[in-house]
């Protein structure tokens, strides 16, 4: 069997790298019977030192010529490149073109099975409270979701699974935990009391899962499911785990959304309120049925992971 990752280098898709080269070692008791022999092919823009035995191949979703070929003789598609910053531009180069050049490209090659990874944010702003996928219509706010959305669609055009990540952290992560220790200095308190429910997932956790799903699962036919841990996270427990881990001060005292808005508006900075909200109201989904699809343990939840992430948070919050 093989399988070709696009973004190989990124966050997530380095982490999937490690998982799937760890299956394809010689000798892997865990490698799952339906995998055989596995090969990787790894999609990069550049050169980079890859895992032993990984097959490395330039190219890039921003230019679609580069793809071409990249896809032969491949059994498996794990598609999990794409552009989250502010650069609509970029974004549609990306998610969209990109990602509908990358597809093409597996209808050529006859790939069988494909899987996309996408996000929980192309359904916007909440509260959304243990919803499946049918029971949400995607409302994406930002240049990064609607671009995100419209790389679902050619995913499913191609018969893929598509997975919606929520909030991801862990070693990579440049997003949740920077913006909370943002957020913690410029509106000290528990915003909405920390009562807000999120559904995270571990990097390491969503590798594991992306990985049986590439391996163990049929193909789709074109269907959509959360990638997210069963239980959701409270909102001050995420805090006061991050707090004693040393990556953001001690935080107490509720906030009223009011009175959160009026701290961030006299304390200028990065986070916007779009995002505040997202982190400090109710956003969690159903996300058993993947897992269970999977017969994969979803593991001890992202807090009980975050101390292995500590000294890399560190050391990306200038704390070290």
């Amino acid at each position: 069997m093989r399988v070709v990752l696009s973004g190989a280098t990124g966050f997530i898709g380095s982490a999937v790298l490690a998982r799937l080269s760890t299956h394809a070692a010689p000798g892997n008791r865990e490698r799952p019977s339906a995998a055989g022999e596995l090969a990787v092919r790894a999609l990069t823009r550049r050169h980079v030192a890859l895992p032993a035995g990984v097959e490395q191949v330039h190219a890039d979703l921003a230019r679609p010529e580069s793809l071409a070929g990249v896809c032969e003789g491949a059994d498996v598609l794990v598609s999990a490149a794409s552009h989250v910053g502010p650069d609509e531009q970029r974004c549609g180069l990306v998610n969209d073109v990109g990602t509908a050049a990358l597809m093409e490209e597996a209808r050529r090659a006859g790939v069988q099975r494909v899987l996309h990874l996408s996000t929980t944010a192309v359904y916007g702003r909440g509260p959304h409270r243990g919803a499946n996928v049918t029971e949400l219509e995607p409302a994406p706010g930002s240049a990064a979701s609607r671009s995100r959305l419209a790389g679902e669609t050619h995913a499913l055009r191609q018969g893929a699974l598509v997975l919606r990540a929520g909030l991801v952290t862990g070693e990579g992560d440049r997003w949740v935990v920077p913006a909370l220790a943002e957020l913690a200095r410029r509106v000290p308190g528990l915003w909405l009391g920390g009562t807000g429910r999120l559904s995270l997932v571990a990097v390491e956790d969503l590798a594991r899962l992306v990985t049986a799903a590439a391996l163990r699962l049929p193909a789709a036919g074109g269907a959509v499911l959360h990638a997210v841990h069963p239980q959701p996270v409270r909102l001050r427990d995420l805090l006061r785990t991050l707090a004693g881990l040393g990556l953001l001060p001690p935080l107490s005292g509720e906030l009223t959304w009011p009175e959160c808005l009026s701290l961030m508006r006299a304390n200028p900075g990065r986070i916007r309120e779009r995002q505040l909200e997202l982190l400090a109201q109710d956003h969690f989904y159903g996300g058993e049925s993947l897992w269970d699809a999977c017969r994969c343990d979803p593991g001890p939840g992202p807090l009980a992971r975050l101390p292995g992430a500590a000294a890399w948070y560190r050391r990306q919050l200038g704390l070290s």
